[in-house]
């Protein structure tokens, strides 16, 4: 009796590069290429920002997603391979995570709302700081930041744009998000704050009209920005595959002895 596996139909992706295409044509020869809605996984062939798109993409289906290296930056993706994939899919490891959800007001009254997977950033839009009121779970907790910027980062993004700006590591299964200011002015020591992911974070645009503030979900912006409020989205989980030993866990403590 043959048993039949968990990952047989697959739904491919890939990036526009010569690289990521000729990847996608080699697997689709040899494993056929289903619609996203009849497939048990979806394949991604790229970078890390094709691994978001494609994450972002199917973020309420709970299709789990493998990424192979077919790009630039491949923190989020597995090694490439076009041998034994269906092998490799049954025996990766699962991790599951939940985006953040970002709800923003602009100075017209305009709402945006935007999931982010790896973090909710707010920038300065012309050449004078931002002026910040921070509030966590309904407590201010700083009345004035004046910084480029801030961010708050989940466990997968914390190696992401977090790390650039001196925020901390994560491990991905951190019940933590990561508030991390941007090239702070005042307070000027200020390194930022280690949240628990329960933890509704508000941020309050001081001097809106003189020093307009965008706020960004991953790659989704909105702005001049008077009010945004971040809260992780429990409702959602979405579901990455990692190969044994490869996993994003392990990669994500690997960085941090990392130079």
């Amino acid at each position: 009796m043959t048993t039949s596996k968990k990952y047989e139909r697959i739904a491919f992706v890939a990036g526009p590069s010569d690289e990521a295409q000729q990847a996608l044509a080699q697997l689709v020869a040899a494993y056929g290429n289903l619609p996203s809605d009849k497939a048990d996984v979806v394949v991604a062939l790229g970078g890390d920002g094709l691994m978001l798109q494609t994450l972002h993409r199917h973020m309420r289906s709970g299709i789990p997603i493998y990424g192979m290296h077919r790009g630039t930056v491949g923190f989020l993706m597995n090694e490439f391979s076009h041998h034994s994939l269906i092998d490799r899919l049954e025996a990766a490891k699962l991790t599951v995570i939940n985006p953040l959800l970002m709800r923003a007001t602009d100075i017209h009254g305009k709402v945006h709302i935007h999931h982010a997977i790896n973090e909710v950033s707010l920038f300065r839009q012309t050449h004078q700081a931002a002026r910040l009121r921070i509030l966590v779970d309904e407590h201010e907790r700083m009345a004035e930041l004046i910084s480029d910027g801030i961010m708050v980062a989940t466990p997968a993004g914390s190696t992401a744009y977090n790390l650039s700006a001196q925020g901390p590591i994560l491990p991905i299964n951190a019940a933590l998000l990561a508030l991390t200011p941007i090239s702070p002015f005042r307070p000027r020591r200020w390194r930022g704050a280690l949240l628990p992911n329960t933890a509704f974070v508000v941020f309050e645009v001081l001097e809106s009209d003189k020093r307009p503030v965008a706020a960004v979900a991953d790659h989704d912006e909105a702005r001049d920005v008077q009010r945004v409020e971040i809260i992780a989205d429990k409702t959602i989980s979405i579901r990455m595959l990692f190969d044994p030993g490869h996993s994003l866990e392990e990669r994500i403590l690997s960085e941090q002895f990392g130079f």
